[in-house]
């Protein structure tokens, strides 16, 4: 939800927005995507909010901030090719009713957009779960911790690190049915597969 709450209004910016705005959120999608995730991690754990901010977060609380302000620049690429499928008739059918730019991004422009990007989503999303993963780093308690734990706990790894990629598989499975339901229930007429 992160990731979304900045992807979508980065790539509204990106799209529709001026100069400054289109080159500080290149800026972001560069760096978000050129630094690996454990480097993040660690970047927000150790340094950026303890001695830039004054504040240490909780390794959890250091994982989701992390996790989404990466995913938001993933999410901010996928919206603005979305985005900029979109025929710019459209723009310009909106602009001659007599909305605004904004207005005509937003009741026009966007839902269509969302629709979209919806593929695209699904794939950032079984990436995002595999990604988590990597907050065992911090002593997150997800998945792979847990399974160490078992492991450990019974000496096996074969059985305990099956049913963690199985878990995975599920939790993937899962989430891409829930996000297939979605594709299939926001039908927009004119579109491709549109009612």
């Amino acid at each position: 939800m992160l990731g979304f709450a900045i992807g979508v209004p980065f790539a509204i910016l990106r799209v529709y927005g001026g100069r400054l705005s289109r080159f500080l959120v290149d800026i972001y999608v560069w760096v978000y995507r050129s630094i690996p995730l454990i480097v993040l991690l660690f970047l927000y754990y150790w340094g950026i909010f303890p001695i830039i901010f004054g504040v240490k977060l909780s390794a959890m609380a250091t994982s989701i901030l992390a996790l989404g302000t990466r995913d938001g620049a993933y999410q901010s690429m996928i919206f603005r090719a979305a985005l900029e499928s979109i025929d710019p008739g459209q723009m310009l059918a909106a602009r001659s009713l007599g909305m605004g730019k904004w207005e005509a991004v937003r009741r026009i422009i966007l839902p269509q957009a969302l629709r979209i990007a919806i593929p695209g989503w699904t794939n950032q999303y079984a990436i995002m779960l595999k990604d988590s993963s990597i907050c065992f780093a911090l002593g997150v308690l997800e998945i792979l911790t847990r399974t160490r734990y078992v492991t450990i706990s019974i000496g096996s790894y074969f059985i305990p690190y099956l049913v963690a990629g199985l878990l995975f598989i599920a939790l993937t499975y899962g989430g891409t049915k829930v996000f297939n339901i979605i594709y299939e229930k926001v039908q927009i007429p004119g579109l491709i597969g549109g009612k």
